[in-house]
C-alpha cells in the first residue's frame, strides 16, 4: 500500500477512456479521442508523458508492438477506487473507519434508514470474518 500513488485529474480522465474502452490502446488512438470528444488538441509529447507516468504509478504496462506502444490497464476501476480508498484511510484516518466516519457524520443526522443500511452492511462484514 505505501507504493501507492493517486492520479492526477488528466491521468484519471485518461484512465477513464482506456478502462471504458475495454482493449489496449495506442497514443494515437487516444490523441484522436481526446481532440474528437473532449476538444482537448494535445501534442504527441503530451500524451505520451501522461501514459508514461500512469506505467510508473503502476496502472498501465506498455507493451512495444512495431514502432507503437500499446497500453493495457494492470488494475480494474474497482481495483485503484480500492487503492486510493485504502491510502486516504490510512493518511488522514490512522486506517480507522470509525474516524473515518466520526468525521464524515459529526454532528450531521443519519436517517432511520441510513442508519439501517450501514448496520446491515457492518454486520455482513462481520459474518464474512467469522466464516
Amino acid at each position: 500500500m505505501t507504493n501507492f500513488q493517486k492520479l492526477s485529474d488528466t491521468e484519471m480522465e485518461v484512465m477513464q477512456i482506456i478502462w471504458a474502452s475495454g482493449h489496449p490502446m495506442t497514443s494515437g488512438e487516444l490523441l484522436n479521442i481526446f481532440a474528437r470528444h473532449k476538444g482537448k488538441e494535445w501534442k504527441g509529447q503530451t500524451i505520451a508523458t501522461f501514459l508514461a507516468r500512469l506505467v510508473e504509478k503502476g496502472v498501465l504496462t506498455s507493451i512495444k508492438q512495431g514502432r507503437a506502444n500499446i497500453y493495457e490497464p494492470r488494475m480494474s476501476p474497482e481495483e485503484y477506487r480500492s487503492q486510493e480508498a485504502k491510502s486516504l484511510l490510512e493518511k488522514l484516518y490512522e486506517g480507522s473507519v470509525k474516524n473515518f466516519l466520526t468525521t464524515l457524520y459529526d454532528g450531521k443526522e443519519l436517517t432511520k434508514d441510513e442508519m439501517t443500511e450501514l448496520r446491515s452492511w457492518f454486520a455482513e462484514k462481520a459474518g464474512e470474518k467469522n466464516e
